[in-house]
């Protein structure tokens, strides 16, 4: 019998290994089959791998996984429920009446705790209230004092809080109080102070704020006033000081007035404190000091608890370079060491390229009163986003999937396809076109041609060849040719020369000199170096051009067209044009939004879930609109009156032409160190 299921099991993996599951969800019935469980509970494409972990883990720990599994619920929603099973408590009613993921998490914790949380749960609490309900149970506080819907979590922590150290609470439990303003009442009784003038709710929690430390300030200062008053004080107590809570009942401080005769003992501030309730922390060292050396008419720390330590936050380790040096190491003149730089990493299939370290807990505290601080958790990391890698089944670790490039940009990880060319590239190797990155060990010479969706590389020169790239373009020597170079980048173009070249990048163009080019860029061209010169050709570069030397005594004719120029007329319009298609876009998000609204789907959880999905959607949009409108006002901020158009750090010659934003402007001498820049619509100098 046992023979025949395992023959039925292996029948049935040789139909499951399609299309219709990720390599994900495949690991996690792999597993199952190698553990010897019934895969048959969770070999549901409707699964995710996520869900499918937590029904395995079930399975394997001989727990009821019918409970739990149903493609509906989330992945924490089940893990919730698997937990319960192990301390024997059942979560189905909960579940039933609407609780999911973190919040079953808090009635879970508190069932194990043996806390009577369902005493004092309604279906209308989310998770921050259950979590201060339960923590209140678990300090053995009254919570029927704000367990109640009527509260949110932040209302509902200040009458805990106040309930914990003992204050009377009900100055402060109406519910129409903020939480500001509860704080503040909160604040204000732990001081000692009457509450009563500012809890009101016709003041603000600014108000508040303002009235309690007035009240405060006057409380130490009393005496002292009544001295400068003249009025006779004499006739007040000789045992006179005050003992102060602040810091959110963190430190406690005494305050001995002078008053002639006014006598305290260490006793007095003994009992004080007893009285108050404050047992830990006390320094006894300031007390006997204070006293002995009668340190009057000032505030003396004589208590302080121990603060929560929060948590370690979640951390990702890598296991492959991230500090490649993106910028070439300078040469001794100044310019740019191009054919040395390291341009790329590469990772293999299987490779290990980073474990996430999850947030840990933090070390709870304790106030001056005795009570617990709880310690905040470490905050985790967003899992990182990409392509060309996958999550191991432990969910934390992240492994290459493919031989390849690896980068990490902006918090993504991009592993992409890299061919390694190990000889030249001529006309007679053919068009070389790839989806990924080429490395090209050698040259690429006349007839050449690389189409490559990533990165083109070369390790020494370019002549009469064409390059297109989606990414950037590195030549390492450098290009000369006859003006039969075309080169074609989404991203930058650099190396260590260009002569006679054609280049149309979205990215800036870099060299240490440049002759008779012709170039196109949104970004910048910048050459550098002492012996650097941009001679010959025409310039189109919309943010700026960047050189040494501009031109030279032959005087031939450089020209310039930087600015808002024709190139920059089409990005803008470019940019127009993707902007009116994501507000389209976003007019449909809406529009289905609120027909949603209107016919909400009967399960709360499957609303919820469609809800979310679609608020994301709209909110993913919106930020692709605001980092367009970024883009644009950038580009605009960037090409304004301000602009360092042109900057010219040695030699400028004569004949060179120099175009901002449609304003032309010839050189009619020989200049040095200088910066062109519109000034009231005419070209100007500017000395550097």
């Amino acid at each position: 019998m046992y023979t025949d299921r395992i023959s039925s099991q292996d029948a049935e993996f040789a139909m499951l290994e399609d299309s219709e599951y990720m390599k994900e969800q495949q690991q996690e019935l792999f597993l199952g089959k190698e553990e010897g469980l019934d895969v048959s509970l969770y070999s549901n494409p409707e699964f995710n791998w996520l869900q499918m972990e937590q029904i395995r883990m079930g399975i394997k720990d001989k727990v009821d996984v019918s409970k739990y599994a149903d493609p509906s619920y989330s992945y924490e929603t089940m893990k919730q429920i698997r937990l319960s099973f192990y301390s024997s408590n059942d979560l189905t009613p909960y579940l039933e009446r609407g609780f999911v993921d973190d919040e079953l998490e808090q009635i879970r914790l508190a069932m194990e705790d043996g806390l009577p949380i369902d005493l004092w749960l309604t279906d209308d609490m989310y998770v921050q209230q259950i979590y201060e309900i339960r923590i209140g149970l678990y300090e053995e506080l009254d919570v029927s004092v704000y367990a109640n819907a009527q509260y949110n979590w932040m209302q509902m922590r200040e009458i805990r809080l106040g309930l914990e150290k003992k204050l009377k609470v009900s100055c402060y439990t109406n519910c129409l109080f903020s939480h500001w303003q509860m704080k503040e009442i909160r604040l204000g009784l732990e001081a000692g102070l009457d509450v009563e003038p500012y809890a009101k709710l016709i003041f603000s929690g600014t108000d508040m704020k303002e009235k309690r430390e007035k009240l405060l300030s006057e409380k130490t200062k009393k005496y002292t006033t009544a001295d400068k008053l003249g009025i006779d004080i004499k006739a007040l107590t000789k045992k006179e000081f005050s003992i102060f809570v602040e810091d959110n009942g963190n430190k406690a401080f005494a305050f001995i007035p002078w008053i002639p005769g006014n006598i305290v003992a260490q006793e007095d501030i003994y009992d004080a404190l007893e009285e108050r309730g404050i047992v830990t922390g006390i320094k006894k060292e300031a007390i006997a000091e204070m006293i002995k050396k009668r340190r009057m008419n000032e505030k003396v720390l004589i208590a302080e608890g121990t603060p929560a330590e929060p948590g370690e936050n979640g951390w990702y380790e890598f296991f492959v370079r991230l500090d490649l040096p993106r910028i070439p190491a300078p040469l001794p003149d100044g310019g740019v060491d191009y054919a040395n730089i390291e341009a790329f990493e590469m990772v293999d299939e299987g490779e290990k390229i980073a474990v996430y370290h999850p947030a840990q807990k933090g070390t709870d505290g304790e106030n001056v009163f005795g009570e617990v601080l709880h310690a905040n958790k470490g905050t985790e990391k967003k899992p990182l986003k990409g392509k060309g890698f996958t999550i191991a089944p432990d969910g934390v670790t992240y492994v290459s999937k493919m031989n390849g490039k690896f980068e990490y940009l902006n918090g993504r990880i991009i592993i992409s396809n890299m061919i390694t060319v190990r000889e030249d590239v001529t006309a007679v190797t053919g068009k070389l076109e790839v989806d990924g990155s080429v490395y090209v060990i050698g040259s690429v010479y006349s007839g050449g041609y690389i189409k490559a969706t990533g990165d083109i590389i070369v390790e020494h020169n370019v002549e009469a060849a064409r390059l297109i790239s989606g990414g950037n373009v590195t030549i390492k020597k450098g290009s000369c040719s006859k003006n039969g170079c075309f080169i074609e980048a989404k991203g930058e173009v650099s190396g260590s020369f260009f002569e006679t070249a054609n280049i149309n990048a979205e990215g800036n163009v870099k060299a240490n000199y440049i002759m008779n080019s012709n170039i196109n860029t949104l970004g910048k061209v910048i050459v550098s170096g002492s012996k650097g010169v941009l001679l010959g050709g025409r310039i189109c570069a919309v943010k700026g051009v960047d050189t040494y030397n501009l031109g030279n005594k032959s005087h031939i004719r450089t020209y310039l067209d930087v600015g808002r120029n024709a190139l920059y007329a089409q990005k803008q319009n470019k940019l127009a044009e993707n902007r009116e298609q994501l507000l389209n876009e976003l007019a449909l998000l809406e529009e289905k939004w609120n027909k949603i609204l209107q016919e909400l789907p009967p399960d709360k959880e499957v609303a919820v879930l469609l809800i979310k999905k679609l608020n994301a959607a709209i909110v993913e949009k919106d930020q692709e609109l605001a980092e367009l409108d970024a883009e644009v006002s950038k580009l605009a901020n960037i090409t304004n009156q301000d602009m360092k158009a042109v900057i010219v750090r040695g030699n400028a010659f004569e004949g060179s032409v120099i175009e901002i934003s449609t304003i032309k402007y010839m050189l009619p001498a020989n200049v040095s160190r200088v910066i062109f820049k519109l000034r009231n619509k005419n070209v100007a100098m500017v000395k550097l």
